[in-house]
C-alpha cells in the first residue's frame, strides 16, 4: 500500500455534522445536514460523497515504509530473499527497530483517530456490561473459602479468603459463604492492584496455597515475556518467606507444607529442569530433580488431587512420560511411573493405593484409562477402554469418584463413575452418569474441586450463556448454580440464537461451524455482516464460548462463527492428525470451505465477511488471505505466527525444536518445500488483499514481534489495493497483550471499530 487511499476516518458531531481529522492533519471541515426523510438512499449518497472528498484530502498521508536490506537464505538449492530479516532483534533494544514499531503504532492511531469517538462509544458499552465490583464463586479448601474480588474501576483482582464458620460440617452443594454482619472477616492475601502500580504490565499466573493453608506461593510476570518470579508469603501476615525464586516458569507445585517443585528454562526458553526448593534456603542450593537434555522435549508439572504426589512430565507433541515424587519422602527423588516410549502419551493421578493413568497410543488414539498399584506400576488394569468415536480428554479423581471429560461428535461431555472403596479391587468401569446440558453447542471446563468431597465443580457457557459455575453432587446427581457472570445493560440470552452447521470440505470431510446471532436483527439473506474465527493447531479445542464484548458486534447485526477446522482437537485425535505436518493445508482449505459454505447458505457475502485468528490461528488467517484474498473483506491477525518457515529453520528461536513434531522439520527437504508453500510471509504476492489489522507484543516469547512486523512490511511493498493495513505492537506486553481487564476491553473496541470501518458500517454519531 503506497498511500492512505482507503476508507476515511471521520466523526459526526451532530445532525448537522462536521467531519474532522485529528489536529495533526490538514484541517477538514465538511458540513453535512442529515435528511430526515424516508429516502435512505439519498442520505447515504450524500454521506458517501463526503467520505470520498475526505479521502482525497487525506491521501497525502503515507504509512511507515521499512528499509529493504537484502538477506538471502539458501536451502536445497532454493534461495529465498528476506528484505525485512533485519527487523528481528532478540534483545528488543535496537533503536531503529523500536522507532519503526513506534511509527507503525503512531500511524495506526493516526489513521483510526477519526473513528476514536466510535471506538470510545464501543468501549463504553463493553465496559458498561461489566459488573465491576464482583467476586468469583468461592472455593472451599479445608477450613477456608478462597475467592477473587474485583473492585470498581480497578484493573486487577484482590485474592481473598474467609474462614468456614463450621469447619467440621461436611461440604454440600448448598453451602454459601457468609458475608454479612457476624460472618468471619475477609482476609486479603494479595492485592494485585497494589503490586501492579509500579509496572506497565502485571500478571499473576499461578497462586497456590500449601496443604495446611498457612503459606501462599504465587508466580509474577511484570513484562509479558512469561519469565516469572515466584514469591512465598505468610498467609496471615503476608510477610515474605525467604527470597523469591527468579527466572522460573509459572509451573510449580507444593511438595508438602515447606517445599516447592518448580521448573526453569534453557537458553531457548524450553522448560528443561525440575528443581526441589526447601523454604528458607537459597535458590542456588536447590536440588535438580531432573534435567531433560532432549531439545524435542519440554517439562511440565502436575500434582495429584490427593496432594500426595507431584508428577514431573517430559513431553513432546506425540510423547509424554512421567516421573513421580512422593511428597512424604522427597529425599527419594523422582521415580519412573511411565517410561519413555515414542508415540505413547500418558497423564497420571493418584487415589488410595493406585495410580490412574490416561494413555494414548497409535492404536488407542482417543486414549484409554488404566490403573496400577503404587507399589507395582507395571501391573496395569484397563478401567475405560479406547473408543474410536469418543476422545478422553481429561480425568479428575476424588476419594470416591472418577470424573472423565470426554468429547464426542465435537461436543464436550462429563461422565462420572463411582469407584470401589480404597483397598478393594479395581476393574473395568461401567454405568457412568453423564451431565446434561441445555444448549445445542456449549463449552464446559473443569474447576477446582475438593478431593475428599463428592462435589464436582465445573464452568459452563455457550455463545449466548455467560460463564456459569455449578456444583454437582456426584452421589445424588443434583446441581446448584453457584455463580453466573452478570452481564449488565439488559442482556437477555433469549434474544440470541446458537446453532451448529456442517460445511463439506473438498475431500468430503464435514467441518463443524458454531454460530451465534441476534434473532431480531439478522436477516440471513446474504446481507448480514459476519466474523469467522479459526485456530486449528496443537489439538486445541475452540469450543463455543461466551464473550460479553462480542455483544457489541451481535447487537449491531453481526453473525459470529467459529470454524472448527482440522488441526484442532474438537473431533478427536484423528482430527488433529489430519491438520498437522504434511496435512497442514487441510486447516486452511477447511477454513475456506467454511467461508464459502456460509456465503452459499446466505449467512453473509464476500463484501460482509471478516475473519480473525490469533497466534497459530494468525498463521491460518495469513495463509487464507494469500490463497483466497477475494473471499474476505477484512482480516484480523493477532500475534500471528506468519514467518513459519524461517522460524522453524532456526533452532535458537524459542519453541522451534519442540514444534518440529507439529509443523515438521524444514531441515528435511519434503517439509521445507511443503512449509514454504503455505508460510504466509513467503507467499505474499502482488494482488489485492482485504483490509488487514495485525497486532503483536514486543516481549512475546511465543511468536516474536518480528514475524508480524515483517509480514506487514512485505504486504505494504507487494499488495496492489488501497485497503486498510494497520499494525499495532504493544511495546510493554507479550503474547497475551495488555494485562489489565479494562485495557483488554479497549483492544476489543479498537478491533471492532476497525472491522466496522472496513465494512463501511461506521454510523453517524450524535
Amino acid at each position: 500500500m503506497s498511500g492512505l487511499r482507503h476508507l476515511p476516518h471521520y466523526i459526526f458531531s451532530s445532525s448537522t455534522s462536521t467531519i474532522s481529522t485529528s489536529s495533526s492533519l490538514p484541517i477538514i471541515s465538511l458540513q453535512y445536514n442529515f435528511i430526515k426523510s424516508s429516502s435512505s438512499s439519498l442520505k447515504f449518497q450524500r454521506r458517501n460523497l463526503i467520505i470520498n472528498e475526505a479521502s482525497q484530502l487525506l491521501s497525502n498521508m503515507e504509512p511507515p515504509v521499512a528499509n529493504k536490506v537484502k538477506h538471502e537464505m539458501e536451502m536445497f538449492g532454493d534461495v529465498r530473499v528476506d528484505n525485512y530479516y533485519w527487523l528481528r532483534d532478540d534483545s528488543r533494544s535496537d533503536p531503529q527497530i523500536l522507532a519503526h514499531l513506534r511509527d507503525e503504532n503512531a500511524y495506526a492511531d493516526h489513521v483510526m483517530s477519526g473513528t476514536k469517538r466510535l471506538e470510545d462509544l464501543i468501549y463504553s458499552e463493553i465496559r458498561s456490561r461489566v459488573k465491576e465490583d464482583d467476586i468469583s464463586a468461592p472455593i472451599r479448601r479445608g477450613p477456608y473459602y478462597y475467592y477473587k474480588r474485583n473492585l470498581e474501576g480497578k484493573e486487577y483482582v484482590q485474592r481473598c479468603r474467609r474462614l468456614v464458620p463450621n469447619v467440621n460440617a461436611q461440604a454440600n452443594v448448598h453451602d454459601i459463604m457468609p458475608t454479612g454482619p457476624g460472618a468471619p472477616p475477609e482476609q486479603i492475601l494479595l492485592d494485585e492492584n497494589v503490586k501492579a502500580q509500579e509496572h506497565a504490565f502485571y500478571c499473576i499466573d499461578a497462586f497456590k496455597v500449601n496443604p495446611s493453608n498457612t503459606l501462599v506461593a504465587y508466580a509474577e510476570d511484570t513484562k509479558g515475556d512469561e519469565i516469572y518470579t515466584v514469591y512465598v508469603i505468610d498467609a496471615e501476615s503476608q510477610i515474605p518467606i525467604g527470597k523469591p525464586l527468579v527466572g522460573v516458569t509459572s509451573d510449580f507445585e507444593w511438595a508438602g507444607d515447606d517445599a516447592l517443585v518448580y521448573l526453569t528454562r534453557d537458553e531457548i526458553l524450553r522448560p528443561d529442569k525440575a528443581w526441589l526448593h526447601k523454604l528458607g534456603t537459597e535458590q542456588s542450593f536447590d536440588r535438580c530433580l531432573y534435567h531433560e537434555k532432549d531439545d524435542m522435549l519440554s517439562l511440565d508439572l502436575s500434582a495429584s488431587e490427593s496432594k500426595k504426589f507431584v508428577f514431573v512430565e517430559s513431553e513432546s507433541k506425540t510423547t509424554k512420560f512421567i516421573f513421580y515424587l512422593d511428597v512424604s519422602k522427597p529425599e527419594d527423588g523422582l521415580i519412573v511411573l511411565t517410561p519413555r516410549l515414542d508415540g505413547i502419551d500418558t497423564l497420571a493421578s493418584h487415589r488410595g493405593n493406585h495410580f490412574f493413568i490416561k494413555r494414548r497410543s497409535d492404536e488407542c488414539y482417543n486414549s484409554e484409562i488404566l490403573a496400577c498399584p503404587v507399589d507395582k506400576t507395571s501391573a496395569t488394569t484397563v478401567l475405560l477402554p479406547h473408543r474410536p468415536s469418543v476422545n478422553l480428554q481429561e480425568m479428575r479423581l476424588f476419594s470416591d469418584h472418577l470424573v472423565v471429560y470426554e468429547r464426542e461428535n465435537g461436543l464436550p461431555k462429563i461422565i462420572i463413575y463411582r469407584l470401589p472403596a480404597v483397598g478393594e479391587p479395581l476393574d473395568r468401569l461401567s454405568g457412568g452418569r453423564s451431565i446434561d446440558f441445555v444448549d445445542p453447542i456449549y463449552s464446559v471446563d473443569p474447576s477446582e474441586s475438593q478431593f475428599s468431597s463428592s462435589i464436582l465443580r465445573f464452568c459452563y457457557s455457550s455463545m449466548k450463556t455467560p460463564p456459569s459455575v455449578y456444583d454437582y453432587d456426584m452421589d445424588s446427581g443434583f446441581s446448584v448454580l453457584k455463580k453466573v457472570d452478570e452481564v449488565l445493560g439488559g442482556f437477555d440470552s433469549a434474544n440470541y440464537v446458537t446453532e451448529r452447521l456442517w460445511a463439506t470440505a473438498a475431500d468430503g470431510t464435514h467441518i463443524p461451524i458454531s454460530v451465534v446471532y441476534r434473532k431480531d436483527l439478522v436477516k440471513l439473506d446474504g446481507s448480514d455482516p459476519l466474523l469467522l474465527y479459526g485456530y486449528g493447531s496443537y489439538e486445541a479445542c475452540i469450543d463455543p464460548y461466551f464473550k460479553a464484548s462480542r455483544l457489541s458486534l451481535l447487537d449491531r447485526g453481526f453473525i459470529f462463527t467459529i470454524a472448527h477446522v482440522r488441526g484442532g482437537g474438537e473431533m478427536g485425535r484423528p482430527w488433529y492428525e489430519d491438520g498437522k505436518l504434511l496435512k497442514k493445508k487441510n486447516t486452511f482449505t477447511d477454513f475456506i470451505d467454511c467461508a464459502e459454505y456460509l456465503i452459499e447458505k446466505k449467512y453473509c457475502s464476500t463484501e460482509k465477511l471478516c475473519i480473525e485468528g490469533r497466534s497459530a490461528g494468525g498463521l491460518l488467517i495469513g495463509a487464507v488471505i494469500n490463497m483466497r484474498p477475494d473471499l474476505f473483506k477484512a482480516a484480523v491477525l493477532g500475534v500471528p505466527f506468519v514467518d513459519a518457515l524461517t522460524t522453524m529453520l532456526d533452532p535458537t528461536i524459542p519453541l522451534t525444536t519442540s514444534e518440529w513434531e507439529e509443523w515438521g522439520d524444514p531441515r528435511k527437504e519434503e517439509f521445507y518445500f511443503y512449509m514454504k508453500s503455505y508460510s504466509p510471509v513467503d507467499n505474499i504476492k502482488a494482488q489485492n488483499y482485504p483490509a488487514i489489522l495485525v497486532t503483536a507484543g514486543l516481549n512475546d516469547t511465543r511468536v516474536m514481534y518480528s514475524e508480524p512486523a515483517k509480514f506487514v512490511a512485505k504486504l505494504r511493498e507487494m499488495k496492489t489495493d488501497d485497503n486498510l493495513l494497520l499494525f499495532k505492537c504493544e511495546l510493554g506486553a507479550g503474547h497475551f497483550s495488555k494485562s489489565g481487564r479494562f485495557e483488554k476491553l479497549q483492544e476489543d473496541a479498537f478491533k471492532y471499530t476497525f472491522i466496522l470501518e472496513a465494512l463501511n458500517m461506521l454510523p453517524p454519531l450524535p
